[in-house]
């Protein structure tokens, strides 16, 4: 018995040794380098500080209840006990002010983090002042497309698209304009911009902004089927000058993107080889033309054999699960 005590009272630093290995990879959502990422964190850790001031209180009011009124201690019994005020104010006014605290936190977060106008971009006062809403200053705009299972991402203003990773200007505002082309997805960068479906024949919209260089991981957090493991982008946020120095040397690549080609390319493909590719005269208004595509009915169906063998196909590493369409 004093042998397995003592494992217990060793069991609270093995935990916390445990945790000591986790690093901010494992952990990105605390770890935000954005003005949205910040803000969905500030918010999450006001509600936890706001429920431990119930959830606190009321086990230590247990335990000292079950302290002070057990059998052993023959606590004196008063039958005639009907009221108390302090105890009607605690349990009642506590929970009140604790749901108008939240109430309130949640009522500006939807402003603060809203995806079609998060006041969050502006410039934030204070803790409890609201905000100001950011001004139409020039935003990038992106087109992101869901395929089964890449990423497109097309920048209408530049006519230049890349294929499974994301380029970004510091310190600029972003503008997404979201797709899909056949079932739903997750567009989400945990460390700058929070989840959002992502829905065929539907155009959603979210907005971000990244105040320092970096490289970023985003992915889709829906599963959406064989190769959704596989269907992540690397996010790179690069000075203005490099931003335009990236645009230029992208517009002058061979390679062009109309419909026809964006077709064969939404196929379904398991982007095994990570592949990355940048295209140039992007086709105007692409990215509308695959919105009313997907309103009308146009699907891309998985063929049988890119999952019917796929853990034999893995091992011989076959031309379509390396992220070419296949024929």
């Amino acid at each position: 018995m004093r042998r397995r005590c003592g494992w217990l009272r060793l069991s609270p630093l093995a935990l916390l040794a445990s945790l000591s290995g986790c690093s901010g990879h494992q952990l990105r959502l605390l770890h935000p380098d954005g003005p949205i990422a910040a803000t969905s964190l500030r918010l999450s850790v006001i509600d936890v500080l706001i429920m431990l001031c119930i959830i606190l209180p009321t086990g230590i009011f247990v335990a000292i209840s079950l302290w002070r009124f057990r059998a052993a201690r023959k606590a004196r019994y008063d039958p005639g006990f009907t009221h108390s005020v302090r105890l009607e104010v605690l349990m009642w006014g506590v929970p009140f002010a604790a749901v108008a605290t939240l109430a309130y936190f949640s009522w500006r977060g939807v402003f603060l983090v809203n995806p079609y106008a998060p006041t969050a971009l502006g410039q934030r006062k204070s803790l409890l002042a609201m905000p100001d809403r950011p001004g139409k200053a020039n935003p990038l705009v992106i087109d992101v497309v869901a395929t089964d299972w890449q990423w497109l991402f097309i920048y209408p203003d530049q006519h230049i698209a890349i294929l499974n990773a994301l380029r970004l200007p510091a310190g600029r505002n972003i503008e997404f304009r979201l797709t899909a082309t056949d079932v739903v997805n997750d567009f989400y960068i945990p460390q700058l911009i929070g989840m959002i479906d992502v829905m065929p024949g539907m155009r959603t919209k979210d907005m971000m902004r990244a105040d320092r260089p970096g490289v970023w991981q985003g992915f889709s957090a829906d599963i959406s089927g064989a190769g959704f493991s596989w269907m992540q982008f690397p996010t790179r946020v690069m000075t203005q000058a490099g931003f335009a120095a990236w645009v230029a040397k992208t517009q002058a690549v061979p390679t062009h993107l109309d419909y026809a080609r964006f077709r064969s390319m939404a196929r379904p493909t398991i982007d095994l080889g990570n592949v990355t590719q940048v295209f140039s005269a992007v086709q105007p208004h692409l990215f509308s033309r695959i919105v009313h595509a997907a309103m009308n009915g146009v699907t891309y169906t998985t063929p049988m054999f890119l999952t019917e063998h796929m853990r034999r196909d893995l091992a011989r590493r076959v031309p379509y699960l390396s992220g070419y369409p296949h024929s």
